[in-house]
């Protein structure tokens, strides 16, 4: 026999039993997002591969490490563009507001996205998939603190919505480019005499992107980086007035936060406000991070674009709603279950002539298939949880009578709360149900 095929180590297959979970995440992302004005926008799967080169930065883990990349195929001149499935959002939303002219719309352009997927190769673990969705907002054309504030305060709303409750927000300031390079340079001079004892990465960090030194997950570096300079006493006066009027308006929105002074973004391009969701059921686990970008869009060969934006992902949101027992809205079932009481061709065409007029009147209605046994689609009726069961029956079809009994009634008793109707009032007598219940 020949092997049997399982999905890929880091991909994983969303079956039924999980749906309502991502059912009920999207459909409260896509009201808060555009509750408060977010529009949806998609972006392709693919991009070239020099979008995320300089987006993401070179000596980053994302691109050294993580991207599906590969050439396409050459054209007819013989040129190939190497090309990447997206490991995360934002890049290819900056990318269609330059490339669609978004800047002559009124500014800021509020975009949202949901439900995407990423790809990372990066080691699969609890709510991390090399295939893994997102939510993401993206405000750009405004360097506004009302927006930090207002996107911070938006994924809040979000997450307070779905039922979570223990969640910490986490707030920083990298300031801006006027006092950047003179906080780098003490970070360097703080980390010289320590290079020797630092993981081999942060000796790579140290030259090519040293705020990301303060990003080090390796236990050996956490004490250096708990006593290195703190971005935060090292603002310029315009990054102070920006932070303190972020502040002022989460207070407003009504959000609490922590400062957390280690918190960074380490390219360049990001400024002023980063800030993430932590779970307080593992101080490890990152729900979503964002910041403000205004010097993404210069990068992608654009104007000076102001930016903001945040990237959650879905499955780790579903896994921390699991870990907090939140529940689910009731799951819809279906409210009618047709059984049809011979097994006869003539039956079984009435049975499905039904459930289809009763679909197309906009009833959940289900019926037995395979030909069982009376007692078995009963059976299959009562396992449905339906409200409603018809039973179709030679006589009183002949008569062009039907009967509906409500499977809300108590006890097993089959003749209980049964009602004949015609057929031709099918569809009203579920109507009058209704408006009964209204």
């Amino acid at each position: 026999m020949s092997e049997q095929f399982r999905a890929l180590q880091g991909f994983r297959d969303v079956l039924p039993d999980e749906q309502p979970y991502w059912q009920y995440v999207e459909t409260v992302a896509q009201e808060i997002a555009e509750l408060f004005g977010y529009r949806r926008i998609e972006t392709p799967l693919l991009e070239e591969t020099s979008l995320f080169r300089r987006t993401s930065g070179e000596s980053s883990d994302i691109v050294s490490k993580e991207m599906y990349s590969f050439d396409d195929r050459a054209d007819k001149e013989g040129r190939s563009q190497n090309l990447s499935l997206r490991p995360e959002g934002t890049a290819g939303v900056v990318r269609a507001y330059l490339e669609h002219g978004m800047s002559r719309l009124p500014q800021p352009v509020k975009l949202y996205y949901l439900s995407e997927p990423m790809f990372r190769r990066d080691r699969p673990q609890a709510g991390r998939y090399r295939e893994h969705h997102q939510f993401g907002c993206e405000a750009l054309g405004e360097n506004d603190p009302v927006l930090d504030a207002e996107m911070i305060a938006l994924l809040y709303q979000f997450y307070t919505r779905l039922g979570l409750r223990q969640i910490n927000v986490q707030l920083n300031s990298i300031g801006d480019q006027e006092a950047r390079p003179q906080y780098i340079e003490k970070l360097r001079e703080y980390y010289r005499p320590l290079l020797d004892t630092c993981c081999t990465d942060c000796k790579v960090r140290f030259e090519k992107n040293p705020l990301r030194l303060l990003d080090c997950k390796e236990p050996q570096d956490q004490a250096k980086i708990a006593n290195a300079p703190k971005t935060i006493d090292h603002l310029s006066e315009s990054a102070q007035q920006h932070f303190a009027a972020v502040r002022r308006y989460l207070d407003a929105y009504g959000v609490p936060y922590e400062i957390n002074p280690l918190l960074v973004r380490g390219l360049d391009y990001y400024s002023h406000t980063v800030f993430e969701f932590i779970s307080e059921f593992d101080s490890k686990l990152s729900i979503n991070g964002g910041g403000r970008y205004d010097g993404l869009a210069e990068l992608l060969g654009g104007a000076h674009v102001p930016g903001i934006g945040f990237g959650a992902g879905i499955e780790r949101i579903i896994l921390e709603m699991k870990r907090q027992g939140v529940e689910l809205p009731a799951e819809k079932k279906a409210q009618v279950f047709v059984v049809y009481f011979d097994r006869t061709e003539e039956l079984k065409d009435a049975a499905v002539h039904v459930t289809a007029r009763l679909r197309k009147a906009g009833l959940r209605t289900e019926m037995s298939y395979g030909d069982r046994s009376r007692k078995a689609q009963m059976k299959q009726a009562n396992n449905s949880q339906a409200e409603y069961a018809i039973l179709i029956i030679a006589d009183e079809l002949a008569n062009g009578v039907i009967t509906i009994k409500d499977m809300r009634a108590e006890g097993e008793d089959i003749d209980s709360k049964q009602t004949q109707v015609r057929l031709e009032e099918l569809e009203a007598y579920f109507q009058q149900r209704e408006h009964a219940t209204v």
